[in-house]
């Protein structure tokens, strides 16, 4: 994100040449971001642009420039929940009878954790995937990714915690 307080400041006061430069500046890290939280490029595409277009209508409101990394940050984030979200009804559910669905009565909890896998991005649900369906360990993952033991564990820890954050809402 840019650091650059003067462009950030002069971007809040309504200067367009300062906005559009503080908006080509923070693209790339955005799309950094947006690929990490989103569950495929195109929603990381949508992601970015939605956000873009919220900083280009909201940078007035913005309470202090020192806050401006956290608050670009917190929009993206908040735009890759939604289209989360959005996809909820447009996920298949899994064979029921697989072995991960066991402790799960309740279908509408099946449909929710089915949803929330489908939702990660590649490299989480792979890793997700690989370790709680296929119950491979963690080097046998590390292995077959092309990755270290210390990234993969990080992908695992990741995922889970994105499929919370998914079940929460």
């Amino acid at each position: 994100m840019s650091n650059d307080p003067i462009l950030i400041e002069a971007a809040r006061q309504g200067d367009h040449a300062a906005l559009e430069s503080l908006l080509a500046s923070c693209q790339p890290d955005l799309r950094r971001i947006a690929q990490s939280q989103c569950a495929n490029t195109a929603d990381a595409d949508d992601a970015v642009q939605e956000s873009l277009w919220l900083v280009y209508r909201r940078i007035g409101a913005l309470r202090t420039v020192g806050s401006f990394g956290a608050w670009m940050f917190s929009i993206v984030q908040r735009e890759c929940r939604r289209l989360m979200r959005r996809m909820r009804g447009q996920v298949e559910l899994p064979d029921e009878d697989h072995p991960v669905f066991a402790y799960y009565t309740r279908p509408d909890l099946r449909i929710d954790l089915a949803a929330a896998i489908q939702s990660l991005p590649d490299k989480y649900r792979e890793a997700i995937i690989l370790r709680d369906f296929e119950e491979y360990t963690i080097t046998e993952i590390a292995h077959a990714l092309r990755l270290t033991r210390e990234a993969v564990k990080s992908r695992i820890h990741r995922g889970r915690q994105m499929i919370r954050e998914y079940l929460q809402e």
